[in-house]
């Protein structure tokens, strides 16, 4: 017995112990109890969750959307790991100076406003919007016949998720194409589809090789009709090609049975005196095996050209497809192979993922045509393969992430107030001891300082996050900013698309125009931050800069993917933003301010607005002019009204061939003498000339998602004195109204299906 007051050692042991077991028992497997039961914790959980929705919201609404492709949704063109793959056509006088359809001359089509024709001719939309959802096209294949091109292809089916063989017609030279249908669907997946004449029959040898042999087909009625002809070879053969070359037929392919660094890398040969075989191995397969960047897989037709054999095949170095690379062969026997690497001649662009090919090409069939040039497809993607799957797990990531420190931050705040000190370690009756704790006194102490460190760094932890000082605060604003931008990643991977601003099609077919902007040199710096972020927009073909004044800058100056053309003018007017100009190749022009900055997503939208109604002005700044006599207001007062009918011509779209020369006309010439008079209104002019053209509607308004106006970050502004530029602005609306007659009626905001004018 102890004295009196005094518990006894045991007691005290047993005591600690068995309040130590309850803490780890609870500690280890009640927590999520524990914190379910805190105030404090569902709180700052609840909170936590309201505002990173919030954050999230916030950002797909402000940034995400600004930059999403919004075209109309169709059952297809979906997200793929395996790309975005499509289709485009070439032209040239020989297989090596092949230039893409949108800069040759007369390859236009009116009845899409495209002028010109721009490629990608063939996407997933043509099978999709034929009622043969897809979510890819590659592997192209000319068969020319008369007057009529067949372009065969493997389109992916977003029902099967395999390759289907999709055939497509064209009898403008390519300029367009109609889609027919699925010339062959099998049980597995085809591709690569080879299409070829021997003896006056047409066949078609895909790749099939999860069937595990090389097929020959033949049409029965061309050229959606096939028939199996004959199981050439009975291997996995992937992307085979044939030719005839000195007396025999060879056949280029590569075994997709292969694993590891010989995946891609490998390329066979074949040969037999005909192409219906039976075929033999060359003595020196296989004759690549190993580096996937030599191009050993087949990446198109091979064709003879100044008396040589060329052989086009596959960079996969980095990604699959990512680039064509074109072989001479030197020497071609059944003991032989010898090849050296060529030129192509086909210049990548510089636009990136806003170009369709801008990230990889793989495939290229070109053929002379009888005029004695040259015709050639060719597909490419805007994405790298696995591009879906990558953006998906880094989306699943930060997600997880922003739950993770959301769940360590409650679990702080509302589970470290549950450790205990040694103090709550009660004292059981004698009944309650154990011999074994008797035996060993040493776990008392083991207890005591197990809780003391406990409670040491808790409350650590708790100095260290408490709001109320300094470095409380610093912690929680680094866990709230790590958070922020894991949730804006999240999302933006999630519902922000592959990251490309691409073109909008209209009516099937995609198209090009021109940029106009006006400056001087006291505006050079915005110039160049002008050219380096349009010049990437998909449908750029050229920025021309119409210099006013002062020296004109050196083209390397400016970081560009598109040609930059600077027109020096002798006057320094602003009628010159309307000169006419012969040596702008589209019908379409934008005249956009240089220190206007807006999205390529929206420029894009507004292209496609314009090609739906060339013959109106369509632009992003809408003024409503009215009352007797007319006055000019800003935007505000047109949305009070809900109603517009100018179109600022400092960010619009117009036909280049119509605007310009109407303004330059003779009956416009007096109001030139007043614009160059007052140096403004040149903008209210070609509104007036429009209106006084036509007594349908003239104007339509697109909302663009924001817009940077950058003269507000200079002393260049030319109209920084508000109400003095509207004063005259006024006037000029008085002394165009006498001239031309009045401005059109009003248009009203939100009255396209889409919403592009809300």
């Amino acid at each position: 017995m102890g004295e009196k007051g005094v518990k006894p050692f045991g007691s005290r042991v047993l005591g600690c112990t068995a309040m130590a077991h309850w803490c780890r028992s609870r500690w280890r497997w009640g927590p999520l109890r524990m914190l379910a039961r805190s105030p404090s914790f569902l709180s700052f959980l609840l909170g936590s969750l309201v505002v990173s929705s919030l954050v999230g919201l916030a950002y797909f609404w402000v940034v995400v959307s600004a930059f999403r492709h919004s075209d109309s949704p169709i059952f297809g063109c979906r997200p793929d790991s395996e790309g975005s793959w499509s289709i485009g056509i070439y032209y040239g006088k020989s297989p090596f100076s092949l230039s893409p359809i949108e800069l040759q001359e007369n390859r236009s089509n009116g009845n899409s406003s495209a002028w010109p024709v721009a490629n990608p001719v063939l996407t997933c939309a043509s099978p999709s919007k034929a009622g043969y959802p897809s979510n890819f096209v590659a592997d192209p294949f000319l068969y020319i016949q008369d007057y009529n091109m067949y372009l065969f292809f493997e389109t992916k089916s977003t029902t099967s998720m395999q390759g289907d063989i999709g055939v497509a017609r064209s009898v403008d030279q390519g300029a367009t194409w109609e889609f027919l249908g699925i010339a062959l669907d099998e049980q597995w997946h085809l591709s690569y589809p080879f299409v070829f004449n021997y003896q006056n029959q047409i066949y078609m040898m895909p790749e099939g090789s999860k069937k595990g042999e090389l097929r020959l087909y033949r049409a029965t009625k061309f050229p959606l009709e096939w028939t199996l002809e004959n199981v050439l070879i009975k291997k996995p053969l992937v992307d085979a090609s044939l030719i005839q070359y000195e007396g025999y037929y060879w056949l280029f392919a590569s075994d997709f049975s292969q694993f590891g660094s010989e995946k891609n890398a490998e390329l066979e040969i074949w040969y037999s005196r005909s192409p219906l075989g039976p075929w033999n191995q060359h003595k020196g397969n296989p004759i690549y095996r190993s580096d996937k960047s030599l191009g050993a897989r087949s990446g198109g037709r091979l064709f003879i050209y100044g008396g040589s054999l060329y052989r086009p095949g596959q960079d996969c170095s980095g990604t699959y497809g990512r680039r064509i690379k074109m072989y001479k062969v030197e020497k071609l026997n059944k003991e032989e192979y010898i090849e050296v690497p060529v030129d192509l001649g086909i210049v990548k662009s510089k636009k990136g993922r806003n170009a369709w090919n801008g990230i990889r090409y793989h495939h290229l069939d070109t053929q002379q045509l009888s005029s004695g040039d040259w015709i050639a497809v060719m597909d490419g993607d805007r994405v790298f393969s696995g591009d879906s799957s990558r953006r998906l797990l880094f989306a699943c990531t930060n997600f997880l992430l922003v739950i993770l420190l959301i769940m360590f931050l409650g679990f702080v705040i509302g589970a470290l107030n549950c450790f205990l000190t040694p103090r709550f370690c009660v004292t059981p009756t004698r009944r309650n001891e154990s011999p074994w704790f008797r035996s060993h006194p040493h776990f008392n102490w083991k207890v005591r300082r197990y809780l003391s460190g406990m409670n040491r760094y808790g409350s650590s932890i708790r100095s260290r996050i408490n709001p109320k000082n300094c470095s409380g605060v610093l912690v929680l604003c680094f866990l709230a900013f790590i958070s922020v931008v894991s949730i804006c990643m999240a999302v933006h991977f999630l519902f922000g698309g592959n990251g490309a601003e691409e073109a909008y099609a209209y009516r099937g077919q995609y198209s090009q125009f021109t940029m106009v902007t006006m400056t001087y040199e006291a505006r050079l710096w915005n110039l160049k931050l002008y050219i380096k972020h349009y010049s990437r927009c998909e449908s750029v073909r050229e920025i021309v800069v119409v210099w006013n004044k002062g020296n004109p800058p050196n083209l390397d100056e400016f970081d560009s993917a598109v040609p930059v053309r600077i027109r020096v003018e002798e006057v320094n007017s602003l009628n010159n933003r309307f000169k006419v100009d012969p040596l702008i190749k589209t019908r379409a022009v934008l005249e956009l301010d240089d220190d206007i900055m807006m999205t390529c997503n929206d420029i894009e939208k507004g292209f496609r607005v314009w090609r739906e109604h060339p013959e109106r002005i369509v632009g992003f700044y809408p003024r409503l002019i009215d009352g007797s006599p007319l006055k000019y207001r800003n935007e505000k007062y047109a949305r009070g009204k809900n109603g517009y009918n100018v179109i600022l011509t400092g960010a619009a779209f117009m036909d280049s061939e119509f605007a310009f020369n109407k303004y330059w006309s003779e009956e416009a010439r007096e109001g030139r003498d007043f614009v160059h008079q007052s140096f403004n209104c040149e903008d209210l002019l070609m509104n007036f000339l429009y209106a006084n053209s036509s007594s349908d509607r003239t104007v339509e308004y697109v909302h663009p998602a924001w817009a940077i106006d950058t003269s507000k970050l200079s002393t260049a502004a030319i109209s920084r004195n508000t109400q003095h530029h509207y004063a005259i602005r006024t006037k000029c609306l008085s002394k165009f109204a006498s001239i031309y007659g009045p401005l059109p009626q009003q248009s009203q905001f939100s009255s396209r299906e889409d919403d592009w004018d809300k």
